[in-house]
This record gives C-alpha cells, sequence and structure tokens, in this order.
C-alpha cells in the first residue's frame, strides 16, 4: 500500500514536470501544438537527457522515462 502511494506520488511529479517542460518547450518552438505526441515526447526526453532547466532532483526523477512513458503521459494530460 506505501508503495502504491509512492508511485502516485511520483507519477504526480512527473506529470507536473513534463507540463512546464511543454510550456518551456512551446516558448522556443511555437508550432509544438501541431506536432504528434511521439515528436513531441522526443523533444522533451531530449531535454531530459541534455539536463537544460531541470535541477539534480528534477533529473532523477525523468531519467527513468522512456520517449514511450513520456507519450502515454502526455496522452493522459486533461
Amino acid at each position: 500500500m506505501l508503495q502504491d502511494k509512492t508511485a502516485d506520488l511520483i507519477s504526480q511529479k512527473q506529470k507536473k514536470l513534463l507540463e512546464r517542460l511543454v510550456g518551456e518547450l512551446s516558448k522556443t518552438s511555437p508550432d509544438l501544438y501541431y506536432q504528434s505526441t511521439s515528436q513531441i515526447a522526443r523533444q522533451i526526453r531530449q531535454y531530459i537527457v541534455n539536463g537544460a532547466g531541470l535541477n539534480q532532483d528534477e533529473r532523477e526523477l525523468m531519467t527513468s522515462l522512456e520517449q514511450r512513458d513520456i507519450e502515454v503521459l502526455l496522452s493522459l494530460h486533461s
């Protein structure tokens, strides 16, 4: 039960951080809205790998996500 709560907390933090990263990327790529989820996920994954704009905790939180994981999280965004 504690593991489930921890996993939910991590997932919520990742979603919130993904929202921020999408916002940051949209400032530099105005056409981001028109790109496919897979293209956006690829850009976010590259952004994470490069560590741009992420502190150490955020980088650790996000490095476990692969492109497909990011795609799924983006598709769940309401």
